[in-house]
Formats: C-alpha cells, sequence, structure tokens
C-alpha cells in the first residue's frame, strides 16, 4: 500500500514545513498544488522535494480534485497546510500500510483536534471532528465550493490518532476568514434562491450561538469556546447580510 500525501496552499510558508515535516516516513509521495503564492510557499515546496504544481484557484472542491488527481498513488492522504499527522496516527498509518486494507474498505476517517486561542478544542462542536481524509482516489471525488466534502463510494472505516489542527492564528484570522468564506456563502443562497432571507438573518445567528455555546458544551472551553460562538454567530449573520445586499443589488 502506498500512499499520496495531498496538500492544497495559498501563502502558508509559516505552517507548511511542519505539516510537510509530520508526513515525514509515512507516505511515498507529497503533492504539493499551490494557488499562486505571493510568499515562500513554492520555494519551501521545492527545497523539500515535494512534488509541487501551481494552479488558479476556483474554489475549494475544485483545488482539491485537480490535486487528487496529480496523485500518483491509488491512496491520497489529505491534510491541509495548518494540520499535523499525530504521533498515534502515525503509527496507526505505517500498521494499515504493513498489513494493506481491505478491498471493500475504500476509505478511513480519522479524528481532528483543534488548537486555537492557547488550548486544545474539546467541545464547541469542534470536537470530535471526524473526517474522511485517508481515501482510494478511484472511489472518491470532492463536491463543495466551500466547506467541501469528500464523496466516497464504498465503506467508511475509522482509523486511531488524530490530525491536529492548528487552525485560526488569532481572533482577527478568525473573523476575517470567516468574512471570506461568507462571500462563497452569500452567492450560493442567492444561487439557490433561497427565501425568507430577512426572518434567517434575525433567527439563525443567535441559534449558532446557542448550538456552539450551549448545546456543543462550548461553555466548557473557556473563554476560546464564548469566541468561537460569537464568532460563529457573527459569520452566519455576514452571509445572511450580504447575500441580502447582493440580492437587491442584482434586482432590476
Amino acid at each position: 500500500m502506498k500512499i499520496s500525501a495531498v496538500i492544497i496552499t495559498l501563502n502558508e510558508e509559516e505552517r507548511l514545513p511542519d505539516a510537510l515535516a509530520s508526513l515525514r516516513g509515512i507516505v511515498d509521495e507529497i503533492v504539493v498544488v499551490d494557488s499562486y503564492s505571493t510568499d515562500r510557499t513554492p520555494e519551501i515546496s521545492r527545497q523539500a522535494g515535494v512534488t509541487f504544481y501551481q494552479n488558479r484557484f476556483d474554489d475549494y472542491g475544485q483545488q482539491k480534485n485537480f490535486a487528487m488527481h496529480k496523485a500518483e498513488h491509488e491512496w491520497i492522504l489529505n491534510l491541509d497546510a495548518d494540520e499535523r499527522v499525530s504521533p498515534e496516527l502515525k503509527k496507526a498509518m505505517m500498521e494499515l500500510k504493513a498489513q494493506k486494507p481491505p478491498e471493500n474498505i475504500a476509505a478511513f476517517s480519522i479524528t481532528r483536534k483543534a488548537f486555537y486561542l492557547g488550548r486544545w478544542i474539546r467541545h464547541s462542536g469542534w470536537y470530535p471532528d471526524r473526517k474522511i481524509r485517508l481515501f482510494r482516489k478511484s472511489k472518491s471525488s470532492w463536491q463543495g465550493r466551500i466547506h467541501e466534502r469528500l464523496h466516497v463510494t464504498g465503506l467508511v472505516a475509522p482509523l486511531p490518532g488524530v490530525i491536529l489542527h492548528y487552525t485560526y492564528r488569532d481572533i482577527n484570522d478568525h473573523i476575517r476568514r470567516l468574512n471570506h468564506y461568507s462571500n462563497f456563502q452569500s452567492e450560493e443562497i442567492i444561487r439557490q434562491r433561497k427565501k425568507c432571507l430577512f426572518l434567517r438573518l434575525l433567527i439563525l445567528p443567535p441559534v449558532t450561538f446557542l448550538r456552539h455555546y450551549i448545546w456543543r458544551l462550548g461553555f466548557l472551553d473557556g473563554f476560546a469556546g464564548l469566541v468561537i460562538a460569537v464568532v460563529s454567530s457573527w459569520g452566519t449573520a455576514m452571509k445572511y447580510f450580504k447575500a441580502i445586499a447582493g440580492k437587491r443589488t442584482a434586482e432590476p
């Protein structure tokens, strides 16, 4: 069993080296697809000896599909530049490579644990965050523009260990990225012609706050849990504000 690790990047000179280091010794190829970074991401990738491509970014699903099909091997490990393979996951992957997975298994799901504002998040809807990250290329495809999901044909089995997610650098980065995502989300809302946007704007932001802070026990994550709930609520509001404004602008 040979594995290609695939990473998409944009201006990740600070975080990419640690992601690449965490893959050392467990994968047989690393493919980095870059969206024309203006920092040292291309230089770092080439110096690390990875297979490096640059491709114009349209959306997350498209970019990950492009990267996946550039990989040489059938088994793909998808990793983001702000993620690391934990020692436990590395051990599980080495054992899996030695045994070879059954033919009826198309993919493996892996728990992801996020580090935010100086602590590991264990609630707030962020944990346990199980994602399909190790999969057969021939049985998988990425779908979705923003919060892309992997569609797999076949059985998905759990794999021990965790992916360590060093997410938003700080609150400013958190807000900046949610604001960026809300642009895509508002376009999708308009494209899908969703109704009752004002009502959604009034109801869904407070529901989002309650979901993260109360129902998903975010209050147990301390100050970080409060920030997650508040900023998530703000992000929900922003996508509907932008959808309403965009819809009004498009009307004759």
